[in-house]
């Protein structure tokens, strides 16, 4: 089975709109938590990347289905998990649920080009790249295998 990161969020007030539900684009910031937190998680930490290997994950392609809306003060779970990692492209998929894991509530996927310093495609060096395609959990506890 493939890794899954599970990351427990709250919704904030100033994420929600004027009608008290959560503001659209708010669920693309939440996917990028839900990534880093997966990197964090398999030993793949986005700024020491960023400064030793000079990789930056571009965001080519971004998509979210919305199922149920959230509001002020809820509590849910997003859960992670790298779909597609091929040379510079790295896919990723999440599903925001209940605590409970029902739902869902929203779904959605972002691709990904590596790039360097120069904007440019660049392969992400080892130990990254492997940490990556193993999708092995670093950390113990802190993840669950799905």
């Amino acid at each position: 089975m493939k890794f899954e990161h599970e990351q427990r969020l709250r919704v904030r007030y100033a994420e929600t709109d004027q009608m008290g539900v959560v503001y659209y684009a708010n669920y693309l910031t939440w996917f990028e938590v839900g990534r880093v937190e997966y990197c964090r998680a398999i030993g793949v930490l986005y700024d020491e990347m960023e400064k030793a290997a000079k990789c930056f994950l571009a965001v080519v392609e971004a998509n979210c289905r919305y199922h149920e809306p959230l509001t002020y003060d809820t509590e849910f779970v997003i859960r992670t998990r790298l779909t597609h990692f091929k040379g510079v492209f790295l896919a990723f998929d999440y599903r925001l649920l209940n605590l409970d894991g029902s739902g869902p509530l929203a779904v959605g996927w972002t691709k990904h080009i590596v790039v360097g310093q120069n904007g440019k495609p660049k392969k992400i060096p080892h130990p990254y790249a492997g940490l990556l395609k193993s999708g092995t959990p670093a950390f113990g506890s802190e993840v669950e295998q799905v």
